[in-house]
């Protein structure tokens, strides 16, 4: 149990111990100091829910391209790692671009149009019945052994063959291929590396481009109905361009991949995870799914935010809340502080699944960079969490095989595993 009575200046989000159950932390930055310079890293931290809101809609003043400015502040964690991996990327692969995270309008916008076909309602839909044929076969391909590792054999796998089919990825080995590489971006940017893991985890990545290269050589000559090809091939107007090799390698690790699966994953975990802690939300979800799924799901990504932070720039010297920000200053968004606010939720720290207006988290962001992705993360969620419902008459903690850890990250939050054991309906 972590101690309650700890003030501001004893909080260290890059500690590993810390980010295993961060909570308490957050309401001690929430409560004494919400706008907050973290000494060891530089960053200000932001982390109650009004203030969050405010800034992701003050794009004039925090920028999402950081650039220099939130290399010099990561380095002073990860010494001279940018500048070795960049150097790495040079030589034996291709410097990734800013993604579309990191970008501002226009800019931002021009590029998220051709991510805005992709995930239009009418594209959605289409996905549905595979949505929730995928989440029914994971689930039938281990229920007569009575347990699995959730994490493995359902989290990981049911958004990954998502993006799969978006992408035009068919092959399973190709998938979990991609995976290894998609992996090792995601434990990068989560700036808890030595710089030789860190040189290594750009190693994969290089592997993963080198995937990825003939592929979109090969859908520039042969275009097809695939987003993969709809990324390679679509113009954007205002540049007069499709993009080019570098950006789609920082999206396909970024964007799609991590994006589009990542998070996901870590979601339908932590849903497990919560579910067998509650039995009483247990019970009354699967008394009536249909009623109560909808908020459950927006439960889970307010209570354990997927994403539970991301940066920001100052784009001149600004005075937030009483706080001065210098020019250049890197801003941390605690979106998971933020979303247990009890300045905003009632009961933050519990399970509603009466609550009112559960969707009104920062689960996925808000104003311009609300995330793309959200409403087909949310319909695999759901089916996810109803082929539970519809497939477990009960469900339990391994005994001695859990212990909860996640992976070190200052910017998502992962469960490395999760073995359950159940009974079948």
């Amino acid at each position: 149990m972590e101690n309650n009575s700890i003030n501001a200046s004893e909080v260290d989000l890059t500690n590993p111990e810390v980010q295993q159950c961060p909570y308490s932390a957050y309401k001690t930055l929430r409560d004494e100091a919400p706008v907050y310079q973290d000494p060891k890293t530089g960053f200000f931290i932001v982390t109650r829910y009004d203030y969050v809101k405010e800034l992701l809609l003050d794009t004039e003043n925090f920028s999402s391209s950081f650039g220099a400015a939130a290399q010099k502040a990561e380095s002073n964690i990860n010494t001279d790692h940018v500048r070795q991996g960049v150097k790495l990327f040079e030589e034996k692969g291709w410097v990734p671009s800013p993604t579309l995270a990191g970008r501002d309008n226009p800019n931002h916008k021009e590029m998220r149009n051709i991510f805005d076909k992709a995930f239009r309602p009418s594209k959605i839909k289409e996905l549905e019945g595979v949505v929730k044929d995928t989440a029914y076969d994971l689930i039938d391909s281990f229920i007569a052994d009575g347990s699995c590792d959730w994490v493995k054999q359902f989290s990981i796998p049911m958004p990954l063959k998502i993006i799969g089919v978006q992408m035009g990825i068919k092959s399973d080995e190709d998938l979990w291929k991609i995976k290894i590489s998609t992996d090792a971006f995601f434990h990068r940017i989560g700036m808890m590396l030595t710089k030789e893991e860190e040189l290594e985890a750009i190693e994969k990545e290089i592997e993963g481009q080198h995937y990825f290269q003939p592929i979109f050589e090969k859908l520039r000559k042969n275009p097809d109905e695939t987003l993969l090809s709809e990324l390679v091939n679509t113009v954007i107007e205002e540049w007069g361009r499709p993009l080019n090799d570098n950006e789609l390698h920082a999206e396909m690790m970024a964007d799609t991949f991590v994006g589009g699966s990542e998070t996901t994953t870590n979601a339908l975990s932590a849903g497990i995870r919560l579910l067998i802690d509650n039995p009483d939300v247990w019970k009354k979800l699967k008394s009536d799914p249909d009623k109560y799924l909808k908020v459950f799901v927006e439960e889970v990504l307010r209570l354990e935010s997927p994403v539970q932070s991301l940066m920001r720039t100052t784009a001149c010297d600004v005075d937030f809340h009483g706080v001065q920000m210098p020019k250049g200053s890197v801003v941390n968004v605690r979106y998971a502080a933020a979303n247990r606010d009890e300045r905003a939720f009632e009961n933050p720290d519990k399970i509603d699944l009466d609550r009112k207006k559960a969707g009104s988290h920062m689960g996925f962001g808000s104003g311009t960079h609300h995330c793309l992705g959200a409403p087909l993360a949310r319909r695999e969620l759901w089916w996810g969490f109803k082929a539970v419902t519809d497939k477990f008459k009960s469900m339990k903690f391994s005994k001695d095989k859990n212990d909860f850890q996640h992976h070190p990250h200052y910017l998502l939050r992962a469960l490395k595993e999760l073995h359950i054991d159940f009974e079948a309906e």
